[in-house]
Formats: structure tokens, C-alpha cells, sequence
């Protein structure tokens, strides 16, 4: 049976991904791509079987989902590509209106976490898909994630760039779980040696990505715009693993977003393996 994976074509999937594709059998899967928050969509509506999604979404709806063991996008420290982007110092920004990407989900609450948490802020949200230069001609702070980020923080502009990663650990002390490896509950009834199977695939192609990086990043098609020394440096401040010190780093922020209302309820994490 055929595996729909999402796929998310941003740079810090672009390691897992051409690993997985240039050093595995993948006939058996079909590749759907999506920025996260249009394959957030997919995986609720059973469009997709797996995704590494946000982990927001996970929270939002894990009696729907379980987890691949062993694999996220996360930060220990700075990610260098969820950034808020300010007009000001972060310590001025109480009380005021700030842009959101329209591609995250996760990235949007932690934004709000660490603002009313962190800071003891109360502040009001817009999305918008506007430019960098343009949104903060309208507002005093823009939340931008992934490709979007990296440009905009490379480009040097004339604001202050604040590193959601960086202003998690500093306020906990725990990694930051941007995206997990979700799978439909549905789909593990319907292909679980398969998604297994992937699962095994995809933490090899993990480990192999991760001796492969300069060689990836001369073939990627973000080195245009990035540079191949850039691209290693991202993916080695990356963490691409999902430990125990992970899942306390994900519980964490789940307790404050649901403490703030952001979610229905605290989530039980469960993997494939648990899921009869």
C-alpha cells in the first residue's frame, strides 16, 4: 500500500528528505508537498497518512494521531529560522499588535506563550502575508518561520531579530519541539508494517543525513540563496532527534498552551508501536 507523506520544502527538511529519497526504496511512498500549516489541513482530513507536522497539531488533535519514535525539527538554543522580527526592543512590544506568518502553527503559539509567559505581555495577533519590509511598515513585530525567516535574517535589515529558539531555552532550559513525525491512527489500522517500515527508513536516512550535509547542500537548491557553508551551519544547529529531554521540552510547552487556552487539553504522547 502507498504511504502519503507530506513534505515540507523547507530547508531544514531538505536533509531528512534527500537522504531518504537518494538513499532508499521509496516506491512505495508518494510525497505531497505543503508549507506546515496547509499539511496540518491534509492530515486532519485524512489526506496525508504522516507528516512532519507542527507539534501544535498534534496537541490540537492527538486522539486522531501518534508518533514516529526518534525524530523532529527542534532547537536546543537557536533554530535560525522562527524569528521575530521587531521595529523595536522585544521589551517595548507589550500592548501591541503583532504580525504572524500565515504558513506555522506551532511557531504562532509559542510566540504567544513566550510574549504573555516570558515577558508578561498582553498583546493582540493578526495573520498576514505580507512582505518582511511591508508588514513592519504596519506593525512593530512580524513572526516569520522557515525559508522566509532565513532570508529575512540574512538580508540585515534595519529592525531587531529575535530567535524563538533562543527565548524558549532561555526560558526553560528545555529543547524547543517545532515539528514532530505525526501519523494518522487511521493509517497505522491500514499500513502499519508500511508505515513502520518508513519509520526504520527514515532514522537511517536520519543518521546518514547527518555525515552528508556538505554534500547535500552543494546539490540543494537553497545554496542559491543561502550558500553551502550557511546551509551545513543551519542543519548542524538543527536537532533532528526526539529524546527524552525532547518530549519534557514538548510537554512543557503544551502545559502553557493549555493553560492559556491555546489548546483543548493536555496531550498524551504515543507512538506507533502503542496503537492497537
Amino acid at each position: 500500500m502507498t504511504v502519503r507523506i507530506g513534505h515540507i520544502q523547507y530547508a531544514n527538511c531538505t536533509p531528512i528528505f534527500t537522504a531518504l529519497s537518494s538513499g532508499f526504496d521509496c516506491s512505495g511512498y508518494r510525497f505531497v508537498d505543503g508549507v506546515p500549516a496547509r499539511l496540518n489541513a491534509m492530515l486532519r482530513a485524512g489526506e496525508i497518512d504522516l507528516s512532519p507536522s507542527s507539534s501544535i497539531e498534534y496537541a490540537t488533535a492527538h486522539d486522531q494521531y501518534c508518533l514516529l519514535p526518534e525524530l523532529s525539527i527542534s532547537a536546543i538554543g537557536p533554530v535560525k529560522s522562527v524569528f521575530l522580527f521587531s521595529r523595536v526592543p522585544v521589551e517595548q512590544l507589550n500592548g501591541c499588535d503583532i504580525g504572524l506568518t500565515a504558513e506555522s502553527d506551532t511557531s504562532v503559539n509559542l510566540l504567544k506563550v513566550l510574549l504573555a509567559r516570558k515577558y508578561r505581555f498582553t498583546n493582540r495577533f493578526e495573520r498576514t502575508s505580507l512582505p518582511l519590509e511591508e508588514a513592519l511598515d504596519r506593525y512593530p513585530g512580524l513572526l516569520l518561520i522557515g525559508d522566509a525567516a532565513l532570508k529575512g535574517a540574512a538580508a540585515a535589515g534595519p529592525y531587531r531579530t529575535y530567535d524563538l529558539g533562543q527565548l524558549w531555552y532561555e526560558f526553560t532550559g528545555l529543547p524547543f519541539v517545532f515539528a514532530l513525525w505525526i501519523v494518522r491512527r487511521e493509517a497505522v489500522r491500514e499500513k502499519r508494517s508500511e508505515l513502520a517500515a518508513l519509520g526504520r527508513d527514515l532514522i537511517a536516512a536520519k543518521k546518514l543525513a547527518y555525515h552528508s550535509y556538505r554534500r547535500i547542500a552543494e546539490t540543494s537548491a537553497e545554496r542559491e540563496w543561502l550558500g553551502v557553508d550557511e546551509l551545513v551551519d543551519y542543519w548542524q544547529t538543527i536537532s533532528y532527534e526526539l529524546t527524552d529531554a525532547h518530549l519534557e521540552g514538548a510537554r512543557c510547552f503544551f502545559r502553557h498552551a493549555f493553560e492559556m487556552g491555546l489548546i483543548p487539553s493536555l496531550p498524551e504522547i504515543r507512538f506507533l508501536e502503542e496503537v492497537a
